[in-house]
């Protein structure tokens, strides 16, 4: 049985208060008000290990947030002597330990956390300390290869986030849509493995989709607006440009290009409007 992960485990007995699952750690509790429908004695169910708030491993059908050895962002619930507390989807909170944190947390704070099960107490912790627990060997990728980028903190360059699960990326702001939130899984591709074995990433797929997914976002922008026009054009600053619409210019107009010449929209210096308005 893995402790802080999901577990195909048999039911053994029912009682008054649930049933109790076989395992190779003892029987365990699955409450009854977790109780799936139609379960039954001899029935093979799949349910979340952990420990209560009792330090007694119990099991549950609520989907966490987080599960052992992974990384996510998590919102404090409340702050006291051990560390603070954080809430992962689950009646009892998980611990951040003060000597985990990077510098003092707040409730209601967002922090992207590592989550492991504590050899010495065989609990399981929070870590916002995540980037020691990133791989050290040389990422596999290829450049142009199609990743996964959690959104890890921002910086003065722009956003570092965690490749695959398991390496540090740097994602540039210049090359950012949109505001990101810390904890967002988002697709990109690996655009440059640096020297110091660090990668640099872009959201979105290589190639084509860049564009198209600038264009989409283009042609939403428009439909949005009551007489179909945007004050952008080829001749627009590119800081006007990103604030508006958050790309690069450079996108921006391989977006427009794209769309002109599916006939959608009609093109001026400085303004992008539907086809077919006067």
């Amino acid at each position: 049985m893995r402790l802080g992960d999901f577990n195909d485990l048999e039911i053994a007995r029912e009682v008054s208060i649930g049933f109790y699952l076989t395992s190779d750690d003892g029987d365990l509790l699955l409450p009854e008000k977790y109780r799936p429908v139609g379960a039954h004695v001899g029935d093979v169910i799949r349910v979340f290990v952990y420990r209560d708030s009792e330090d007694r491993l119990i099991a549950t059908t609520l989907e966490p947030l987080a599960v052992v050895d992974s990384f996510a962002a998590l919102t404090v619930r409340d702050v006291g002597p051990p560390g603070a507390f954080l809430d992962w989807g689950l009646e009892k909170d998980l611990l951040l330990p003060h000597a985990n944190q990077r510098q003092a947390v707040r409730v209601g704070e967002r922090v992207l956390v590592y989550v492991y099960l504590d050899e010495a107490t065989d609990r399981l912790v929070a870590s916002a300390k995540w980037q020691k627990f990133l791989s050290p060997e040389p990422f596999a990728g290829a450049v142009g290869e199609a990743v996964q980028v959690l959104i890890a903190e921002e910086t003065p360059l722009g956003y570092s986030v965690i490749v695959n699960g398991t390496h540090l990326g740097l994602l540039y702001h210049n090359e950012v849509f949109r505001p990101l939130r810390v904890g967002e899984l988002l697709p990109a591709h690996l655009r440059q493995v640096r020297p110091d074995g660090k990668l640099d990433v872009r959201l979105g797929q290589a190639g084509y989709d860049e564009v198209e997914t600038a264009a989409n976002l283009v042609l939403a922008a428009l439909r949005q607006r009551p007489d179909g026009r945007l004050p952008l054009g080829d001749k627009s600053l590119a800081d006007d440009v990103y604030r508006r619409l958050g790309i690069s210019k450079k996108v921006f107009k391989k977006a427009l290009g794209s769309l002109y010449k599916q006939g959608l929209v009609a093109l001026a210096p400085e303004e992008t409007r539907l086809a077919g308005l006067d």
